[in-house]
């Protein structure tokens, strides 16, 4: 099944949406299953377990993406992860976590350079903590409107916790006036 959003938000923009998500149907063998499109051009994201399935025939389409289960190990892409221009990371419920570590490790421990597109039960409160992790582009889910889950990523101006986004954490980028650090109190103990 091929699951086409109109529109995505990739860099902080709403931009039109040129990749197909492809999912497949109950009982679908990853293996025999046949990919569409191949001898085609078009901008296809493959589940992880066809791509590993079929990975020769898969590295010969001439744009290659593929979507990670949100019980996925990043290091399986490790060898092929150049090749890629989209990895997308299933969030199958807004309450599993694990895509957060995954776009983690595929950014910082993979180095994936291309688009790290997050799809499946995308909510606008959770775009500002992905953005932190590495992601930079979002299908929000089919019934929320996409400009305003635009405005998820502009909820806080400042962050205190160091990550992909900002690497220290805001403590260390505060410039405390010396006076305060001997400042005491009536019982002679020091800050």
């Amino acid at each position: 099944m091929l699951e086409t959003r109109a529109e995505i938000i990739h860099h902080q923009t709403v931009i039109a949406n040129d990749w197909a998500v492809w999912r497949l149907e109950e009982g679908q063998d990853p293996a025999t299953v046949s990919v569409p499109g191949l001898a085609e051009a078009n901008k296809l994201i493959l589940p992880l377990a066809v791509f590993l399935a079929q990975r020769e025939t898969c590295l010969t389409r001439p744009h290659l993406g593929v979507w990670l289960p949100s019980d996925a190990r990043p290091e399986t892409l490790q060898d092929d992860i150049a090749r890629f221009e989209v990895i997308a990371v299933d969030f199958p419920k807004f309450t599993d976590g694990r895509g957060y570590s995954i776009a983690w490790n595929l950014r910082s421990r993979q180095k994936f350079t291309g688009q790290l597109r997050a799809i499946g039960d995308v909510l606008r409160d959770q775009m500002f903590y992905m953005q932190r992790v590495g992601f930079d582009a979002y299908e929000p889910r089919a019934d929320r409107n996409i400009h305003d889950a635009l405005k998820g990523l502009h909820v806080f101006s400042e962050v205190y916790q160091h990550s992909l986004d900002q690497k220290m954490p805001l403590f260390q980028r505060v410039q405390r006036p010396t006076h305060l650090a001997s400042t005491t109190y009536g019982d002679g103990l020091g800050i």
